[in-house]
Formats: C-alpha cells, structure tokens, sequence
C-alpha cells in the first residue's frame, strides 16, 4: 500500500495553532516586506532592491519554518499539492495564517507609515 503525503504537512510534533501562527508571523514579514520596498509611494531608491529583498525574506521564511509546516505563506502554493495528493489533514492553517497575517501588515503598514503623511501642511501667513 503506497501512502501519500502533501508538499505541505505538519512536522510531528507541530500542532496546527502553533502552525497558523508561524504562517501568520512569516506572511506579516513577506508582506510587510512587499510594501516597504515595492509599494510604498515614498520608498525612493529603495524600491530598486525590491526582488532582492523580498527573495531573502521568503528564503529566510522557509529556512525558519520549512521544517515546521512547509513555510507555504499564499494559500495557492499549498492548494495544488493538497488537490493533487487529496490531503487536507490541518489545511485550513495554510489559508487561514497567510490571510491573517497579510491583513495585519497591510493594515499595519498603511497606519504607520503611508497614511500619516498623506496631508500637506497648510501655509503658513508671514507678516
């Protein structure tokens, strides 16, 4: 009998809560990342390293959380796997951690650093 097992799964050991947060904490690093380089309507010349940076933080979020749970970070990377090897044992983790965790850093980052300097200073009168 030949047994299958998804791309993505849980390491023994992981248990899916703790899982969903590595999920959540790796997808706020990618995407928090995405918007610091790439989005970011101030970014300057930072925007140039934008592919480079964002490469190392999904190698970093994979050498960190691979071992765990398969470091999926976009519910469509772990999605064709579970389809095609029909294992869906915890695979709400890979849908539920990355939604989170985009949403905060989008959130987050929108708040902090792109709103707030959206408004122009009003003249002032010289007398």
């Amino acid at each position: 009998m030949m047994q299958t097992t998804s791309a993505f799964s849980l390491s023994s050991g992981v248990e899916s809560w703790n899982a969903l947060v590595f999920e959540i904490v790796m997808t706020f690093g990618l995407v928090y990342t995405v918007y610091a380089t790439a989005v970011d309507p101030k970014k300057g010349n930072v925007g140039i390293i934008a592919p480079m940076a964002i490469g190392f933080i999904v190698g970093a979020n994979i050498l960190a959380g691979g071992a765990f749970d398969g470091a999926s970070m976009n519910p469509a990377v772990s999605f064709g796997p579970a389809v095609v090897s029909w294992t869906w044992d915890n695979h709400w983790v890979y849908w539920l951690g990355p939604f989170i965790g985009s949403a905060i850093a989008a959130v987050v980052y929108e708040i902090i650093f792109i709103t707030p300097n959206t408004h122009e200073q009003l003249p002032t009168a010289e007398f």
